[in-house]
């Protein structure tokens, strides 16, 4: 690095003079590295899932290991800059990056430890929940994760996470055991039941908040690794009808069987015909973590619900499954989301998702309809910080297209919805659903937790060092 001076954002969203030796004396600590503008690898580095999202911080901490992470945050910390935390990048808000900040990068620390003794697995945070997969299910093992295989593990656990497994095993936040925490004050801390109790508890739902997990422990299950999943399509115009059927079908589901919705335009699925493509079509996502046989016969009425354009139901990896919407989610795109919990789909509500499905502003756009319930809402809402233990169902309206050219109409179209479809659910809101413009929503992601809550932030974190997130404020 040149000698001179390098212009920093602040916490305070000022901008102050940091001399260079300071950041080459931070990078000669690191195992990782520092990164600036026009060095190897910093733009891939600032590049994140969501294109909307295009910030550039004043240098980048590539951290590898924990002792990386605590002479970043120290940095930070000491020098009052803005600070960013990337684990996956995925988060639809973008706060992963900031623009003249510091930020941490710790997609390096991407190991996972499997343990088949104590059916503990130790993951980093830069884990994908691909990498995840790929070590567990080599055991025939799994935790519950998401429905994409690129989203990172961290901020997933950390705003409660769930997918195909959850009605049967709870959230992802449910089955972390432990965690490697580097606090605001620098410390590296174990987070437990027994051990940092408060910081264990907020960890679990309450965001990236609090500190930055440098190792999550979780329990394991024998899950497949063949499990039957697949899909079924139907026209659009069949969809009010479909999912008044399903709402009852869903209703008497057993744990081991969950069913979500789609409604979108058909992307060109090699088990649909080439005249379906491009189509609006809803399509009911199916998997049973039990036996196929018992499955079948579960998710045999989603298959009657009117005349499909065609189906794709059989017996096949849990990791491929994982990996079976991934091509819908490449990173690239811009990308804006609502969402809501939903108690129930109402006559009404079901009315709005077919309209606005009806409606897209781009082919690649999509509401989807995710079911809970099972083990998730047998849980207290104060167990753990994640408190939404009454929702059946995550209805997100997941607004996805090319160009800024398409981002008042597609933002527009999300927001509509959102809005029409308010009365209908509940009024809280999945945290890693919600994007940077909603802090106004943000008490009600953590509803009747938010006190305590604040009580963890003021403690843990008392200058809101760690505020690039769905902020909770420490007091004073």
């Amino acid at each position: 690095m040149s000698s001179g001076t390098v212009k920093v954002v602040t916490r305070g969203h000022g901008v102050a003079d940091l001399n260079e030796s300071q950041v080459a004396d931070l990078d000669r600590m690191m195992t990782g590295s520092v990164l600036r503008h026009g060095d190897d690898g910093y733009d891939e580095s600032r590049t994140i899932w969501n294109a909307m999202i295009d910030r550039s911080p004043a240098f980048i901490a590539r951290c590898e290991t924990t002792a990386d992470v605590k002479h970043a945050v120290d940095f930070a910390r000491k020098h009052g800059l803005l600070l960013a935390v990337r684990g996956g990048g995925h988060n639809i808000a973008g706060n992963a990056v900031c623009d003249g900040g510091m930020m941490i990068d710790l997609s390096p620390m991407n190991f996972v430890r499997v343990d088949t003794q104590s059916k503990i697995a130790q993951v980093g945070p830069g884990a994908t929940l691909g990498d995840v997969d790929r070590q567990t299910q080599a055991h025939g093992l799994a935790t519950p994760t998401g429905i994409n295989s690129t989203t990172g593990i961290a901020g997933l656990t950390l705003g409660g996470g769930f997918g195909w497994l959850s009605r049967k095993y709870g959230l992802t936040a449910d089955n972390l055991v432990g965690a490697e925490v580097v606090t605001a004050a620098g410390e590296v801390v174990e987070a437990n039941t027994q051990d940092h109790p408060d910081l264990f508890w907020a960890l679990r739902g309450g965001g990236g908040n609090f500190g930055i997990v440098t190792r999550f422990d979780y329990t394991l299950y024998e899950v497949g690794p063949d499990l039957l999943s697949g899909l079924v399509v139907y026209p659009l115009d069949q969809a009010k009808d479909a999912l008044e059927k399903y709402r009852d079908i869903a209703a008497g589901l057993d744990d081991e069987t969950s069913i979500w919705a789609v409604l979108r335009m058909a992307p060109p699925l090699p088990f649909l015909p080439e005249t379906v493509h491009g189509k609006p079509i809803i399509a009911f996502a199916v998997f049973h973590v039990g036996d196929p046989d018992e499955g079948r016969a579960a998710i045999e009425p989603i298959r009657h619900l009117g005349t499909p354009y065609g189906e794709q139901v059989g017996v096949q990896p849990f990791s491929a499954w994982q990996q079976a919407f991934d091509p819908l989610l490449t990173p690239g795109a811009r990308n804006y989301w609502k969402s809501h919990n939903f108690t129930e789909l109402s006559d009404g509500a079901i009315d709005l998702l077919v309209d606005f499905a009806g409606k897209v502003p781009s082919p690649h756009c999509e509401i989807f309809v995710g079911q809970l319930g099972g083990q998730v809402n047998r849980v207290a809402p104060d167990h753990i910080a994640y408190p939404h233990r009454d929702a059946e169902f995550v209805v997100n309206v997941h607004g996805r297209w090319e160009t800024a050219q398409e981002d008042e109409r597609g933002v527009g179209w999300s927001r509509d919805f959102f809005n029409a479809s308010a009365p209908h659910a509940t009024g809280g809101v999945y945290v890693n659903f919600m994007t940077e413009e909603e802090g106004d929503r943000i008490g009600a992601a953590f509803g009747p937790n938010w006190n305590r809550l604040v009580a963890v932030k003021t403690r843990y974190d008392p200058e809101n060092l760690f505020r690039l997130n769905q902020n909770v404020p420490p007091v004073g």
